[in-house]
Protein backbone atom coordinates (compact mmCIF):
# COMPACT_ATOMS: atom_id res chain seq x y z
CA UNK A 1 0.00 0.00 0.00
CA UNK A 2 1.41 3.40 -1.01
CA UNK A 3 1.61 5.67 2.03
CA UNK A 4 4.48 8.04 1.23
CA UNK A 5 3.41 10.80 -1.14
CA UNK A 6 5.42 13.26 -3.20
CA UNK A 7 5.32 16.94 -2.27
CA UNK A 8 4.05 17.68 -5.77
CA UNK A 9 0.81 15.83 -4.88
CA UNK A 10 -0.03 18.70 -2.55
CA UNK A 11 1.99 21.81 -3.36
CA UNK A 12 4.27 23.42 -5.89
CA UNK A 13 7.73 22.01 -5.13
CA UNK A 14 9.27 25.48 -5.25
CA UNK A 15 7.31 26.34 -2.12
CA UNK A 16 8.82 23.38 -0.28
CA UNK A 17 12.23 24.94 -0.17
CA UNK A 18 11.49 28.38 1.15
CA UNK A 19 9.09 28.94 4.01
CA UNK A 20 9.73 27.38 7.42
CA UNK A 21 8.05 29.93 9.71
CA UNK A 22 6.31 28.24 12.62
CA UNK A 23 2.77 28.92 13.88
CA UNK A 24 2.42 26.10 16.44
CA UNK A 25 4.59 23.57 18.28
CA UNK A 26 3.74 19.96 19.02
CA UNK A 27 5.78 19.45 22.16
CA UNK A 28 6.21 17.38 25.27
CA UNK A 29 8.71 16.38 27.94
CA UNK A 30 10.87 13.31 27.45
CA UNK A 31 10.48 10.89 30.37
CA UNK A 32 14.26 10.61 30.63
CA UNK A 33 14.99 14.22 31.49
CA UNK A 34 18.24 15.35 32.97
CA UNK A 35 19.23 18.37 35.01
CA UNK A 36 20.23 21.92 34.27
CA UNK A 37 20.58 22.69 30.59
CA UNK A 38 20.06 19.01 29.79
CA UNK A 39 16.53 19.25 31.13
CA UNK A 40 15.74 21.97 28.60
CA UNK A 41 17.06 19.66 25.88
CA UNK A 42 14.45 17.10 26.84
CA UNK A 43 11.52 19.35 26.03
CA UNK A 44 10.94 18.02 22.54
CA UNK A 45 9.26 19.96 19.77
CA UNK A 46 7.91 19.46 16.27
CA UNK A 47 6.64 22.52 14.39
CA UNK A 48 3.58 23.26 12.32
CA UNK A 49 5.17 25.42 9.65
CA UNK A 50 3.81 27.46 6.78
CA UNK A 51 5.02 24.71 4.49
CA UNK A 52 3.13 21.97 6.37
CA UNK A 53 0.01 24.15 6.39
CA UNK A 54 0.34 24.58 2.62
CA UNK A 55 0.56 20.79 2.24
CA UNK A 56 -2.53 20.44 4.44
CA UNK A 57 -4.41 22.96 2.27
CA UNK A 58 -3.50 20.80 -0.73
CA UNK A 59 -5.04 17.81 1.06
CA UNK A 60 -8.14 19.88 1.83
CA UNK A 61 -8.62 20.51 -1.88
CA UNK A 62 -8.56 16.77 -2.46
CA UNK A 63 -11.10 16.21 0.32
CA UNK A 64 -13.35 18.93 -1.09
CA UNK A 65 -13.51 17.11 -4.43
CA UNK A 66 -14.88 13.93 -2.84
CA UNK A 67 -18.27 14.02 -1.13
CA UNK A 68 -17.44 10.92 0.93
CA UNK A 69 -15.07 12.98 3.08
CA UNK A 70 -17.83 15.42 4.05
CA UNK A 71 -20.26 12.80 5.40
CA UNK A 72 -18.69 12.92 8.85
CA UNK A 73 -16.55 15.54 10.51
CA UNK A 74 -13.15 14.44 11.75
CA UNK A 75 -9.52 15.44 12.19
CA UNK A 76 -7.06 14.91 9.37
CA UNK A 77 -3.31 15.41 9.48
CA UNK A 78 -0.14 15.47 7.39
CA UNK A 79 3.47 14.86 8.41
CA UNK A 80 6.35 16.15 6.31
CA UNK A 81 9.19 13.62 6.59
CA UNK A 82 12.70 13.17 5.30
CA UNK A 83 13.82 9.81 3.91
CA UNK A 84 17.28 8.42 4.72
CA UNK A 85 18.46 9.64 1.30
CA UNK A 86 17.37 13.19 2.15
CA UNK A 87 14.26 13.26 -0.04
CA UNK A 88 11.16 14.86 1.46
CA UNK A 89 7.82 13.07 1.36
CA UNK A 90 4.38 13.44 2.95
CA UNK A 91 2.33 11.12 5.16
CA UNK A 92 -1.40 11.68 5.68
CA UNK A 93 -3.74 10.28 8.32
CA UNK A 94 -7.33 10.48 9.60
CA UNK A 95 -8.58 10.07 13.15
CA UNK A 96 -10.60 6.99 14.09
CA UNK A 97 -12.36 5.36 11.15
CA UNK A 98 -12.91 6.75 7.67
CA UNK A 99 -16.37 5.77 6.41
CA UNK A 100 -16.26 2.81 8.79
CA UNK A 101 -12.79 1.61 7.72
CA UNK A 102 -9.53 1.74 9.66
CA UNK A 103 -7.29 0.84 6.70
CA UNK A 104 -7.65 2.99 3.57
CA UNK A 105 -5.34 3.04 0.54
CA UNK A 106 -2.94 5.99 0.62
CA UNK A 107 -3.44 6.75 4.32
CA UNK A 108 -1.25 5.82 7.27
CA UNK A 109 -2.58 2.57 8.82
CA UNK A 110 -3.72 2.40 12.44
CA UNK A 111 -1.23 1.77 15.22
CA UNK A 112 -0.70 -1.98 15.78
CA UNK A 113 -3.08 -3.33 18.39
CA UNK A 114 -6.40 -2.53 16.75
CA UNK A 115 -6.30 -5.83 14.82
CA UNK A 116 -5.80 -7.76 18.03
CA UNK A 117 -8.98 -6.36 19.53
CA UNK A 118 -10.88 -5.90 16.27
CA UNK A 119 -13.49 -8.59 16.96
CA UNK A 120 -13.98 -7.52 20.56
CA UNK A 121 -14.12 -3.90 19.45
CA UNK A 122 -16.78 -4.64 16.82
CA UNK A 123 -18.86 -6.61 19.34
CA UNK A 124 -18.53 -3.94 22.01
CA UNK A 125 -19.28 -1.12 19.59
CA UNK A 126 -22.44 -2.97 18.50
CA UNK A 127 -23.48 -3.29 22.14
CA UNK A 128 -22.71 0.37 22.75
CA UNK A 129 -24.77 1.35 19.71
CA UNK A 130 -27.69 -0.78 20.90
CA UNK A 131 -27.48 0.85 24.32
CA UNK A 132 -27.36 4.27 22.69
CA UNK A 133 -30.46 3.55 20.62
CA UNK A 134 -32.36 2.24 23.67
CA UNK A 135 -31.44 5.34 25.66
CA UNK A 136 -32.66 7.55 22.82
CA UNK A 137 -35.95 5.62 22.67
CA UNK A 138 -36.46 5.82 26.44
CA UNK A 139 -35.76 9.55 26.43
CA UNK A 140 -38.44 9.95 23.75
CA UNK A 141 -41.12 8.18 25.89
CA UNK A 142 -44.52 9.65 24.92
CA UNK A 143 -45.70 9.57 28.55
CA UNK A 144 -43.11 12.23 29.35
CA UNK A 145 -44.85 14.75 27.15
CA UNK A 146 -48.25 13.60 28.35
CA UNK A 147 -47.15 14.06 31.94
CA UNK A 148 -45.90 17.57 31.24
CA UNK A 149 -49.17 18.57 29.57
CA UNK A 150 -51.37 17.15 32.36
CA UNK A 151 -49.14 18.52 35.09
CA UNK A 152 -49.31 22.02 33.61
CA UNK A 153 -53.11 21.74 33.21
CA UNK A 154 -53.60 20.78 36.87
CA UNK A 155 -51.24 23.53 37.97
CA UNK A 156 -53.33 26.07 36.08
CA UNK A 157 -56.55 24.74 37.64
CA UNK A 158 -55.01 24.87 41.11
CA UNK A 159 -53.79 28.41 40.52
CA UNK A 160 -57.21 29.57 39.34
CA UNK A 161 -58.87 27.85 42.31
CA UNK A 162 -56.37 29.44 44.71
CA UNK A 163 -57.06 32.87 43.28
CA UNK A 164 -60.85 32.35 43.61
CA UNK A 165 -60.58 30.99 47.17
CA UNK A 166 -58.35 33.87 48.20
CA UNK A 167 -60.92 36.36 46.92
CA UNK A 168 -63.75 34.53 48.74
CA UNK A 169 -61.76 34.50 51.95
CA UNK A 170 -61.28 38.23 51.74
CA UNK A 171 -65.03 38.70 51.18
CA UNK A 172 -65.86 36.51 54.20
CA UNK A 173 -63.52 38.54 56.41
CA UNK A 174 -65.23 41.80 55.40
CA UNK A 175 -68.70 40.25 55.92
CA UNK A 176 -67.75 39.03 59.42
CA UNK A 177 -66.79 42.58 60.41
CA UNK A 178 -70.10 43.96 59.10
CA UNK A 179 -72.43 41.42 60.71
CA UNK A 180 -70.75 41.58 64.10
CA UNK A 181 -72.13 45.11 64.53
CA UNK A 182 -75.57 44.67 62.93
CA UNK A 183 -77.01 41.21 63.78
CA UNK A 184 -78.46 39.89 66.97
CA UNK A 185 -76.53 37.17 68.77
CA UNK A 186 -78.72 34.34 67.40
CA UNK A 187 -78.61 35.61 63.81
CA UNK A 188 -74.87 36.31 64.12
CA UNK A 189 -74.19 32.69 65.16
CA UNK A 190 -76.08 31.33 62.16
CA UNK A 191 -74.36 33.73 59.72
CA UNK A 192 -70.87 32.90 61.02
CA UNK A 193 -71.56 29.13 60.72
CA UNK A 194 -72.56 29.66 57.08
CA UNK A 195 -69.32 31.52 56.38
CA UNK A 196 -67.29 28.75 58.08
CA UNK A 197 -69.10 26.10 56.04
CA UNK A 198 -68.25 27.95 52.84
CA UNK A 199 -64.60 27.92 53.86
CA UNK A 200 -64.74 24.15 54.60
CA UNK A 201 -66.32 23.42 51.21
CA UNK A 202 -63.59 25.30 49.41
CA UNK A 203 -60.98 23.26 51.30
CA UNK A 204 -62.75 20.05 50.26
CA UNK A 205 -62.83 21.30 46.65
CA UNK A 206 -59.04 21.86 46.71
CA UNK A 207 -58.31 18.45 48.22
CA UNK A 208 -60.49 16.75 45.62
CA UNK A 209 -58.58 18.42 42.79
CA UNK A 210 -55.28 17.34 44.40
CA UNK A 211 -56.50 13.74 44.67
CA UNK A 212 -57.59 13.85 41.03
CA UNK A 213 -54.16 15.21 40.06
CA UNK A 214 -52.35 12.44 41.94
CA UNK A 215 -54.59 9.75 40.49
CA UNK A 216 -53.81 10.89 36.97
CA UNK A 217 -50.11 11.79 37.33
CA UNK A 218 -48.76 9.15 39.71
CA UNK A 219 -48.94 6.24 37.21
CA UNK A 220 -47.11 8.42 34.69
CA UNK A 221 -44.54 9.42 37.33
CA UNK A 222 -43.88 5.78 38.19
CA UNK A 223 -43.46 4.87 34.54
CA UNK A 224 -41.08 7.78 33.99
CA UNK A 225 -39.11 6.94 37.15
CA UNK A 226 -38.78 3.33 36.01
CA UNK A 227 -37.62 4.56 32.59
CA UNK A 228 -35.08 6.94 34.12
CA UNK A 229 -33.73 4.14 36.29
CA UNK A 230 -33.32 2.03 33.18
CA UNK A 231 -31.51 4.89 31.42
CA UNK A 232 -29.18 5.26 34.39
CA UNK A 233 -28.53 1.52 34.33
CA UNK A 234 -27.82 1.60 30.61
CA UNK A 235 -25.42 4.51 31.05
CA UNK A 236 -23.54 2.55 33.69
CA UNK A 237 -23.39 -0.43 31.34
CA UNK A 238 -22.13 1.81 28.54
CA UNK A 239 -19.49 3.29 30.81
CA UNK A 240 -18.32 -0.16 31.95
CA UNK A 241 -18.19 -1.49 28.38
CA UNK A 242 -16.25 1.56 27.20
CA UNK A 243 -13.75 1.19 30.03
CA UNK A 244 -13.37 -2.51 29.35
CA UNK A 245 -12.75 -1.94 25.65
CA UNK A 246 -10.40 0.94 26.36
CA UNK A 247 -8.41 -1.18 28.82
CA UNK A 248 -8.08 -3.92 26.19
CA UNK A 249 -6.96 -1.40 23.59
CA UNK A 250 -4.51 0.25 25.98
CA UNK A 251 -2.93 -3.10 26.73
CA UNK A 252 -2.67 -4.05 23.03
CA UNK A 253 -1.83 -0.69 21.40
CA UNK A 254 1.96 -0.34 21.21
CA UNK A 255 3.54 3.00 20.32
CA UNK A 256 7.14 3.37 19.10
CA UNK A 257 9.24 6.53 19.28
CA UNK A 258 12.31 7.72 17.41
CA UNK A 259 14.72 6.22 19.94
CA UNK A 260 13.30 2.79 19.07
CA UNK A 261 11.44 2.29 22.36
CA UNK A 262 7.96 0.77 22.31
CA UNK A 263 5.36 1.06 25.06
CA UNK A 264 1.68 0.28 25.35
CA UNK A 265 -0.91 2.93 26.05
CA UNK A 266 -1.46 1.26 29.40
CA UNK A 267 2.18 1.90 30.29
CA UNK A 268 2.17 5.43 28.94
CA UNK A 269 -1.11 6.43 30.61
CA UNK A 270 -1.46 4.17 33.67
CA UNK A 271 -4.25 6.32 35.06
CA UNK A 272 -6.40 5.53 32.02
CA UNK A 273 -7.09 7.41 28.84
CA UNK A 274 -10.21 8.58 26.99
CA UNK A 275 -11.78 6.43 24.29
CA UNK A 276 -9.99 6.91 20.98
CA UNK A 277 -6.53 7.53 22.41
CA UNK A 278 -4.02 6.22 19.89
CA UNK A 279 -6.46 6.63 16.99
CA UNK A 280 -5.81 10.36 16.51
CA UNK A 281 -3.76 11.65 13.56
CA UNK A 282 -0.63 12.75 15.41
CA UNK A 283 0.15 9.40 17.16
CA UNK A 284 -0.57 7.46 13.95
CA UNK A 285 1.71 9.71 11.87
CA UNK A 286 4.59 9.81 14.36
CA UNK A 287 4.43 6.07 15.09
CA UNK A 288 4.53 5.26 11.38
CA UNK A 289 7.49 7.62 10.80
CA UNK A 290 9.40 6.17 13.77
CA UNK A 291 8.89 2.57 12.64
CA UNK A 292 9.87 3.30 9.02
CA UNK A 293 13.08 5.30 9.60
CA UNK A 294 11.53 8.59 8.51
CA UNK A 295 12.62 11.89 10.04
CA UNK A 296 9.70 14.22 10.88
CA UNK A 297 10.17 17.83 9.80
CA UNK A 298 6.75 19.41 10.37
CA UNK A 299 3.15 18.36 11.05
CA UNK A 300 -0.29 19.93 10.67
CA UNK A 301 -3.74 18.75 11.78
CA UNK A 302 -7.09 20.20 10.71
CA UNK A 303 -10.81 19.53 10.95
CA UNK A 304 -12.79 18.65 7.84
CA UNK A 305 -16.55 18.11 7.48
CA UNK A 306 -19.52 18.99 9.64
CA UNK A 307 -19.43 19.33 13.42
CA UNK A 308 -21.83 17.57 15.75
CA UNK A 309 -23.76 19.32 18.51
CA UNK A 310 -21.06 18.68 21.13
CA UNK A 311 -18.17 19.86 18.93
CA UNK A 312 -16.98 23.35 18.14
CA UNK A 313 -14.60 22.51 15.30
CA UNK A 314 -14.66 24.50 12.07
CA UNK A 315 -14.04 22.77 8.75
CA UNK A 316 -10.70 23.78 7.27
CA UNK A 317 -9.30 25.21 10.53
CA UNK A 318 -5.98 24.02 12.03
CA UNK A 319 -5.93 22.62 15.56
CA UNK A 320 -3.17 21.58 17.95
CA UNK A 321 -2.74 18.32 19.82
CA UNK A 322 -5.89 17.48 21.77
CA UNK A 323 -5.39 17.92 25.50
CA UNK A 324 -6.75 14.57 26.72
CA UNK A 325 -5.70 12.08 24.02
CA UNK A 326 -2.60 13.33 22.19
CA UNK A 327 -0.76 15.84 24.37
CA UNK A 328 0.09 13.29 27.12
CA UNK A 329 1.80 11.11 24.47
CA UNK A 330 3.85 13.81 22.74
CA UNK A 331 6.92 13.63 24.94
CA UNK A 332 7.27 9.88 24.36
CA UNK A 333 6.42 10.00 20.65
CA UNK A 334 9.01 12.71 19.92
CA UNK A 335 11.77 11.11 21.99
CA UNK A 336 14.80 10.20 19.94
CA UNK A 337 14.81 13.34 17.78
CA UNK A 338 17.59 14.99 19.81
CA UNK A 339 21.08 15.29 18.29
CA UNK A 340 23.47 12.47 19.05
CA UNK A 341 26.77 14.35 18.78
CA UNK A 342 28.38 16.25 21.69
CA UNK A 343 26.91 19.67 22.36
CA UNK A 344 30.06 21.62 21.59
CA UNK A 345 30.88 20.11 18.21
CA UNK A 346 28.07 18.69 16.10
CA UNK A 347 28.49 17.56 12.50
CA UNK A 348 25.91 19.72 10.82
CA UNK A 349 25.44 18.42 7.31
CA UNK A 350 23.26 19.96 4.66
CA UNK A 351 20.12 17.88 3.97
CA UNK A 352 20.37 16.36 0.52
CA UNK A 353 16.82 17.56 -0.18
CA UNK A 354 18.26 21.07 -0.10
CA UNK A 355 21.63 20.38 -1.72
CA UNK A 356 20.49 17.68 -4.16
CA UNK A 357 23.10 15.08 -3.28
CA UNK A 358 26.18 17.14 -2.43
CA UNK A 359 27.84 15.79 0.75
CA UNK A 360 29.07 18.36 3.24
CA UNK A 361 31.85 17.38 5.61
CA UNK A 362 32.41 20.64 7.47
CA UNK A 363 31.84 20.59 11.20
CA UNK A 364 30.12 23.61 12.73
CA UNK A 365 31.49 23.93 16.28
CA UNK A 366 28.97 25.17 18.81
CA UNK A 367 31.03 27.35 21.11
CA UNK A 368 28.21 28.26 23.53
CA UNK A 369 24.65 27.17 24.15
CA UNK A 370 22.00 27.33 26.83
CA UNK A 371 18.22 27.19 26.86
CA UNK A 372 17.88 30.68 25.37
CA UNK A 373 20.60 31.06 22.75
CA UNK A 374 23.31 29.29 20.79
CA UNK A 375 26.57 30.58 19.28
CA UNK A 376 28.45 28.74 16.52
CA UNK A 377 31.77 29.18 14.76
CA UNK A 378 30.56 29.54 11.16
CA UNK A 379 32.94 28.21 8.50
CA UNK A 380 33.83 30.37 5.52
CA UNK A 381 31.78 29.64 2.40
CA UNK A 382 28.54 28.81 4.22
CA UNK A 383 25.57 31.17 4.29
CA UNK A 384 24.32 32.36 7.67
CA UNK A 385 20.66 31.96 6.66
CA UNK A 386 18.99 30.43 3.58
CA UNK A 387 19.01 32.53 0.44
CA UNK A 388 16.07 33.38 -1.78
CA UNK A 389 16.63 30.81 -4.49
CA UNK A 390 16.60 27.04 -4.57
CA UNK A 391 20.37 26.60 -4.90
CA UNK A 392 21.10 28.83 -1.90
CA UNK A 393 19.19 27.03 0.83
CA UNK A 394 22.13 25.42 2.62
CA UNK A 395 23.13 27.55 5.60
CA UNK A 396 23.99 27.46 9.28
CA UNK A 397 20.35 28.12 10.17
CA UNK A 398 18.89 25.42 7.90
CA UNK A 399 21.41 22.83 9.12
CA UNK A 400 20.73 23.58 12.79
CA UNK A 401 17.01 23.52 12.18
CA UNK A 402 17.29 19.98 10.86
CA UNK A 403 19.73 18.83 13.53
CA UNK A 404 18.45 20.22 16.84
CA UNK A 405 15.16 19.12 18.45
CA UNK A 406 14.21 22.77 18.93
CA UNK A 407 15.89 23.82 15.68
CA UNK A 408 12.75 25.09 13.97
CA UNK A 409 12.48 27.80 16.64
CA UNK A 410 15.98 29.17 16.00
CA UNK A 411 16.24 32.72 14.71
CA UNK A 412 19.46 34.33 13.52
CA UNK A 413 20.21 37.45 15.56
CA UNK A 414 22.71 38.85 13.04
CA UNK A 415 24.53 37.66 9.91
CA UNK A 416 28.01 37.12 8.61
CA UNK A 417 28.91 37.32 4.93
CA UNK A 418 29.05 33.92 3.24
CA UNK A 419 32.86 34.08 2.89
CA UNK A 420 33.41 35.37 6.44
CA UNK A 421 34.04 32.89 9.25
CA UNK A 422 33.49 33.29 12.97
CA UNK A 423 30.95 33.75 15.73
CA UNK A 424 27.30 33.69 14.68
CA UNK A 425 24.62 34.17 17.33
CA UNK A 426 21.15 32.57 17.16
CA UNK A 427 18.19 32.85 19.56
CA UNK A 428 16.05 29.92 20.64
CA UNK A 429 12.87 31.95 21.18
CA UNK A 430 11.37 35.20 19.96
CA UNK A 431 11.77 37.07 23.24
CA UNK A 432 15.50 36.36 23.39
CA UNK A 433 15.81 37.29 19.70
CA UNK A 434 14.07 40.61 20.32
CA UNK A 435 16.26 41.45 23.32
CA UNK A 436 19.52 40.57 21.56
CA UNK A 437 18.47 42.43 18.42
CA UNK A 438 17.87 45.54 20.52
CA UNK A 439 21.43 45.29 21.86
CA UNK A 440 22.79 45.11 18.30
CA UNK A 441 20.60 48.03 17.20
CA UNK A 442 21.63 50.14 20.19
CA UNK A 443 25.31 49.30 19.55
CA UNK A 444 25.69 47.60 22.94
CA UNK A 445 27.37 44.51 21.43
CA UNK A 446 31.18 44.60 21.24
CA UNK A 447 32.44 42.90 18.06
CA UNK A 448 36.05 42.18 17.12
CA UNK A 449 37.15 40.89 13.71
CA UNK A 450 40.57 39.77 12.55
CA UNK A 451 41.68 40.11 8.95
CA UNK A 452 44.73 39.84 6.74
CA UNK A 453 45.04 42.70 4.27
CA UNK A 454 46.72 42.17 0.90
CA UNK A 455 49.28 44.94 1.39
CA UNK A 456 51.18 47.03 3.90
CA UNK A 457 49.24 49.35 6.22
CA UNK A 458 51.37 52.35 7.08
CA UNK A 459 49.51 53.53 10.24
CA UNK A 460 49.24 51.57 13.46
CA UNK A 461 45.67 52.38 14.46
CA UNK A 462 42.80 54.71 13.80
CA UNK A 463 39.17 54.94 12.77
CA UNK A 464 37.37 54.87 9.46
CA UNK A 465 34.16 56.89 9.18
CA UNK A 466 32.69 56.41 5.70
CA UNK A 467 28.92 56.24 4.99
CA UNK A 468 27.88 53.15 3.01
CA UNK A 469 25.14 52.64 0.46
CA UNK A 470 24.12 49.58 -1.53
CA UNK A 471 24.82 50.22 -5.19
CA UNK A 472 21.58 49.18 -7.01
CA UNK A 473 23.51 48.84 -10.28
CA UNK A 474 26.07 46.39 -8.90
CA UNK A 475 24.49 44.32 -6.15
CA UNK A 476 25.66 43.04 -3.72
CA UNK A 477 28.47 45.61 -3.78
CA UNK A 478 28.41 48.48 -1.29
CA UNK A 479 30.10 51.81 -1.86
CA UNK A 480 30.88 55.02 -0.06
CA UNK A 481 28.16 57.59 -0.72
CA UNK A 482 28.08 60.88 1.18
CA UNK A 483 24.57 61.73 0.00
CA UNK A 484 22.63 58.47 0.49
CA UNK A 485 24.98 56.36 2.62
CA UNK A 486 24.30 55.28 6.20
CA UNK A 487 26.80 56.23 8.90
CA UNK A 488 29.45 53.52 9.27
CA UNK A 489 32.27 53.65 11.81
CA UNK A 490 35.17 51.19 12.26
CA UNK A 491 38.17 51.24 14.61
CA UNK A 492 41.29 49.36 13.52
CA UNK A 493 44.56 48.25 15.07
CA UNK A 494 47.52 46.69 13.29
CA UNK A 495 48.44 43.39 14.94
CA UNK A 496 51.41 42.33 12.83
CA UNK A 497 53.09 42.73 9.47
CA UNK A 498 53.70 39.45 7.72
CA UNK A 499 55.78 39.95 4.59
CA UNK A 500 53.70 41.87 2.08
CA UNK A 501 50.55 41.42 4.17
CA UNK A 502 49.21 43.10 7.30
CA UNK A 503 47.22 41.42 10.07
CA UNK A 504 44.61 43.85 11.40
CA UNK A 505 42.06 43.85 14.20
CA UNK A 506 38.78 45.57 13.29
CA UNK A 507 36.20 46.79 15.82
CA UNK A 508 33.06 47.92 13.99
CA UNK A 509 30.80 50.26 15.94
CA UNK A 510 28.06 49.92 13.33
CA UNK A 511 26.93 46.83 11.46
CA UNK A 512 26.53 47.73 7.80
CA UNK A 513 26.67 45.16 5.00
CA UNK A 514 30.31 44.62 3.85
CA UNK A 515 31.38 47.43 6.20
CA UNK A 516 34.87 46.09 6.98
CA UNK A 517 35.49 45.02 3.40
CA UNK A 518 34.65 48.46 1.97
CA UNK A 519 36.42 50.39 4.75
CA UNK A 520 39.54 48.34 4.05
CA UNK A 521 39.40 48.54 0.25
CA UNK A 522 38.27 52.14 -0.32
CA UNK A 523 41.09 54.65 -0.83
CA UNK A 524 39.41 56.95 1.72
CA UNK A 525 39.77 54.13 4.25
CA UNK A 526 42.84 51.93 4.35
CA UNK A 527 43.00 51.58 0.57
CA UNK A 528 44.00 47.88 0.82
CA UNK A 529 41.63 44.99 0.15
CA UNK A 530 41.19 42.09 2.55
CA UNK A 531 43.09 39.07 1.24
CA UNK A 532 40.79 36.96 -0.92
CA UNK A 533 38.15 39.69 -1.38
CA UNK A 534 37.68 39.42 -5.13
CA UNK A 535 34.43 41.43 -4.99
CA UNK A 536 36.40 44.53 -4.00
CA UNK A 537 39.44 43.98 -6.17
CA UNK A 538 41.86 41.54 -4.52
CA UNK A 539 43.68 39.61 -7.27
CA UNK A 540 45.79 37.36 -5.03
CA UNK A 541 45.23 33.61 -5.42
CA UNK A 542 43.89 32.27 -2.11
CA UNK A 543 41.35 29.73 -0.88
CA UNK A 544 39.14 32.07 1.13
CA UNK A 545 38.33 35.56 2.35
CA UNK A 546 40.66 36.25 5.25
CA UNK A 547 38.10 37.85 7.54
CA UNK A 548 37.05 36.24 10.81
CA UNK A 549 34.54 37.31 13.52
CA UNK A 550 36.82 36.56 16.49
CA UNK A 551 35.03 37.98 19.52
CA UNK A 552 31.52 38.91 20.62
CA UNK A 553 30.70 40.49 23.98
CA UNK A 554 27.15 41.25 25.12
CA UNK A 555 24.81 41.01 28.09
CA UNK A 556 22.89 37.75 28.33
CA UNK A 557 19.23 38.88 28.19
CA UNK A 558 18.05 36.33 30.78
CA UNK A 559 21.07 35.66 32.98
CA UNK A 560 22.00 39.36 33.08
CA UNK A 561 25.67 38.41 32.88
CA UNK A 562 28.24 39.57 30.35
CA UNK A 563 29.12 36.87 27.85
CA UNK A 564 32.49 37.16 26.12
CA UNK A 565 32.66 34.63 23.29
CA UNK A 566 35.82 33.92 21.33
CA UNK A 567 36.63 31.81 18.28
CA UNK A 568 40.28 31.21 17.33
CA UNK A 569 41.21 32.75 14.00
CA UNK A 570 41.77 29.90 11.49
CA UNK A 571 44.38 31.72 9.34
Amino acid sequence: MVVLHALSDFIDCDFAIGDSSCSYWYEGHCSQSGVGVARRRHRLKLPRTSMSEAIAHGLMQHLANNDSYSREGKMYGILLVELPNGEQRVLKAFSGLLNGCSVVEGWVPPIPGRDEVAFEEARTLAELDAIKQEIITLKQLTERQQYEILFNDFEQQLQAMSDRHRYCKHQRQEKRQQICNTLSPEALTIALEQLDEESRQQGIERRQLKRQQNAVLQPLQQLIATTDARISELKQQRKALSRQLQAQMQASYSLTNFSGRSQSLQELMPGGSPTGTGDCCAPKLLHYAATHNLKPLAMAEFWWGTSSANQDKISGEFYGACTERCQPLMGFLLSGLKPLLPAREKAVRSPSCLDRGRVWGEVIPIIYEDEWLIAVNKPAGLLSVPGRYRDRQDSVLSRLRHLLPDGMALISVHRLDQETSGILLLARDRQTHRQLSQQFQQRQVHKVYEAILSGAVTVEQGKIDLPLWGDPENRPEQKVDWQYGKPSLTHFQVMAREGDYTRVEFTPLTGRTHQLRVHAADVRGLGITILGDRLYGCCAVTSRLHLHARELRFEHPQLRQTLHLQAITPF
